[in-house]
């Protein structure tokens, strides 16, 4: 059956399109080559550093701030597998509440890197090499924030 609408990617911009699009009646389908929905922020940067950053920034604040403003706390100590652990439940959390949504507005999931083979048409490669063909009447390109990497860099030159 095709699909109205194929996103490929699942970050902050493929996963918003793909729900609204399915809360406002399209049959929508998500290819994420990851494991996991949320892409890069949602994975392993944006929420992640923030997490960790938050921890860090509350750390500082309990070492030279809060006994300025009366309240004693001793010396704070870092648990750093404690603080890796609580970024962690985090980035989970976003995680699994993108896999709820896609559910709960009944969007298709396809885990593999997909690629546009023909007019409206995705091929899906799965990591052990399978690949299945979907078909949709429009589809969205959100393939998000990896780093383009190119072969025409040139090193500084030395004046």
């Amino acid at each position: 059956m095709p699909y109205d609408l194929i996103v490929i990617g699942s970050g902050p911009g493929g996963y918003v399109c793909a729900i609204r699009a399915a809360q406002l009646g399209m049959k929508v389908a998500v290819v994420e080559k990851e494991n996991t929905f949320g892409g890069t922020c949602l994975n392993i940067g944006c929420i992640p550093s923030k997490a960790l950053l938050h921890a860090s920034e509350l750390y500082e604040e309990a070492g030279n701030y809060l006994d300025k403003m009366g309240i004693k706390v001793g010396d704070p100590k870092l648990d750093l597998p404690a603080m890796m652990k609580f970024k962690d439940a985090g980035v989970e959390g976003n995680v699994k509440g993108v896999a709820f949504l896609f559910k709960k507005n009944k969007v298709d999931t396809f885990h593999g890197t997909g690629r546009i083979a023909a007019p409206g048409r995705v091929e899906v490669k799965a990591a052990d090499g399978k690949t299945e063909t979907i078909e949709g009447k429009a589809i969205v390109i959100a393939t998000g924030s990896d780093v383009a990497r190119c072969c025409f860099f040139a090193p500084p030159q030395s004046y």
